[in-house]
């Protein structure tokens, strides 16, 4: 079946007509020419981590507790200690319960659950794949998201219930810190201390360094002093800008405001700073591919006449379409699936059913410079300044960044009182007391929001901020310096019973939230079947660990050559992509659902193939 994808042309500021690719030499040329603008080569140190102590320390503070933990330092012996509290520590949760294993905790630095989600409440803020795929347990609770593209605060708010539904909250203990953990061989436990002065002894510890909580900064001189207001997208602080996540920032009406980053996160803050600042400069590094929303309410009829088995079905689908390019159905027909059908119809064009390697990534190329033209030319369309629409054009392939999907971002351009500045050939030199210096100029400005993301390219433990002490005194910190080493992504040699959760040399996916349920579920399958084969210990065999990451290697071999020509960014560490510190760079398996059907086909042989057991006496 040849895969087709309809474009909307209805609307000007939607889709506009595609172009026809034809000399590829010349998109090369333009695109290394942009990258190269933007290649400090200084990797994770164009940014600077926020550390728990220390003068930038107050960028991590939670802007939304009410108060410091209150409840006394706790001591446990547990089955299960999971540390994080967002879609993961939900998830394992909710699939402990379902196997009877209650001895369980959940830390969370935060004060609630919802991980990303509970700190990410700037306005605007939603998720940028379709609800009906991103949320878990549609179909076991019933709940009807109520857009295709909900807000953060209902996702925020879903968590919460999902908790409250399942009971979690009478095992979570927030506003918690790990500080440490020990593994102990005698009696097969990790010992896990925090900063509130607890001590647990779990027998299964499942732990993760989220990609989208702990902020970091530009690596600019002078934050620290700055006199006027500032802080991170991720730590809004409304009392300074009135209003709440869908806007309504009425006390910006005489700021002048600077906003630093143009990624997801300002694609959907910078429209709602643009209606209520006095005055709105963006300083960009490098634009976003803006591709329409195309956001509508929920058809609650429609909703409720979905078949038995139709969320796994649909986030598969999805998964596989988006991500992975395969030739199937899919009714997920938003901007990651157009452009995956756009493609997949190129290839298809020149190659048949059977097109040769040449062919195929002749297709690709083509297609990803002609979907970018029309989604150039459609800033031209919405962006009545041809200055400023210059500068929102990105050139790089479509997937060296996450793509922005909005109907408001480019609009907001056209609003006088907000103004771009290219900081990709200028940088920008130093933040004053009183505003942000670019070349000769300074931007003198009342508020400085920081839409610079998350911290990437440092260790596992430098992440964590917390070692871990495993057989025989190995530090972690020592084991993964130049990078993880696991097996499947979850355990690691000389660390027994350790699960390590995220983005850990696992499969890639566009829907995090999907890799999220299979890894969980993947997990607490091993931990049930520890508890009922009498397993005390468990980790990989020397040989699978070295196995899965050759397997790696050899993919991210074959990603080099095409991560070294995407402008720098979160996927390729900022263009240095040979620091192995980087999962994302070399450290993920592809395509996904092939990942997902390999653990179901290892949970289904019930061998635990390239583990290594030790059986209780």
């Amino acid at each position: 079946m040849t895969p087709t994808a309809t474009l909307t042309t209805r609307d000007p500021h939607l889709w506009v007509p595609q172009r026809t690719v034809e000399d590829l030499e010349v998109f090369r040329k333009k695109y290394l020419e942009e990258r190269d603008k933007r290649l400090p080569n200084t990797g994770a140190d164009t940014y600077n981590p926020i550390d728990f102590t220390g003068e930038l320390a107050s960028y991590d503070a939670d802007p939304h507790a009410e108060g410091p933990r209150t409840l006394a330092p706790q001591t446990a012996e547990l089955d299960v200690l999971v540390i994080g509290a967002g879609f993961m520590g939900l998830t394992a949760g909710i699939e402990l319960n379902k196997l009877g294993i209650d001895n369980y905790k959940i830390l969370d630095v935060a004060s609630d659950f919802g991980g990303t989600w509970y700190w990410n409440r700037y306005p605007g803020v939603r998720c940028d794949v379709e609800a009906y795929v991103y949320l878990p347990y549609l179909e076991e609770t019933g709940y009807i998201p109520t857009e295709r593209y909900v807000r953060g605060s209902e996702i925020f708010a879903y968590c919460k219930s999902l908790a409250a539904q399942n009971d979690l909250y009478e095992h979570a203990i927030f506003q918690t810190r790990v500080t440490g953990m020990t593994w102990d061989e005698e009696t097969a436990r990790w010992t896990v201390t925090t900063d509130a002065g607890d001590e647990f002894r779990a027998r299964f510890v499942a732990t993760q360094s989220g990609l989208f909580t702990r902020p970091h900064l530009p690596g600019i001189p002078g934050i620290e002093k700055f006199k006027g207001h500032s802080f991170h997208t991720s730590r809004w602080d409304f009392e300074y800008t009135g209003g709440d996540t869908t806007g309504g920032l009425e006390n910006l009406r005489d700021k002048r405001v600077a906003i630093i980053g143009t990624g997801a996160t300002g694609v959907q803050a910078i429209p709602q700073l643009a209606k209520y600042a006095e005055s709105l400069v963006v300083f960009q590094r490098t634009p976003s591919q803006i591709a329409p929303r195309e956001n509508a309410e929920t058809d609650v009829e429609w909703f409720k006449s979905l078949p038995k088995g139709w969320h796994q079905e649909r986030r598969t689908s999805f998964d596989k379409c988006a991500m992975d390019r395969a030739t199937i159905d899919c009714d997920v027909d938003d901007g990651w699936v157009k452009f995956a059908k756009y493609q997949l119809n190129a290839i298809y064009e020149a190659g048949g059913e059977s097109p040769s390697l040449e062919q195929f990534m002749d297709a690709l190329e083509r297609s990803d410079y002609s979907w970018s033209e029309m989604l150039r030319d459609r800033v031209d369309s919405v962006v009545e300044d041809p200055a400023k629409a210059e500068k929102l054009k990105s050139y790089y392939r479509t997937m060296c960044k996450r793509p922005g999907f909005s109907d408001e971002f480019l609009p907001a351009f056209n609003n006088e009182s907000v103004d771009i500045v290219d900081t990709a050939e200028t940088p920008i030199d130093r933040i004053t007391e009183t505003g942000v210096v670019v070349g000769d100029h300074e931007y003198e400005v009342d508020l400085i929001i920081y839409a610079t993301g998350f911290q990437h390219g440092r260790t596992w433990t430098d992440k964590a901020g917390y070692d871990v002490e495993g057989r025989n005194g190995i530090k972690l910190s020592e084991k993964f310096a130049e990078g993880l080493s696991t097996y499947h992504g979850f355990l690691s040699v000389d660390f027994p019973n350790l699960f390590f959760l995220g983005y850990t040399q696992t499969g890639q996916a566009s829907n995090i939230a999907h890799l999220i349920d299979q890894q969980a579920n993947h997990m607490v399958y091993i931990i049930d079947k520890c508890f009922k084969d009498g397993i005390r210990a468990i980790e990989p065999t020397p040989e699978a660990e070295a196995g899965w990451n050759q397997t790696l290697l050899e993919q991210s071999t074959m990603r080099k050559d095409w991560l070294t020509t995407c402008t720098p960014g979160h996927y390729n560490n900022e263009g240095r992509i040979l620091d192995k510190r980087n999962p994302l760079v070399g450290g993920v398996y592809g395509p996904g659902f092939e990942f997902f059907d390999m653990l179901k086909a290892w949970r289904a042989s019930g061998q635990l193939e390239g583990l290594s057991p030790t059986y209780s006496a």
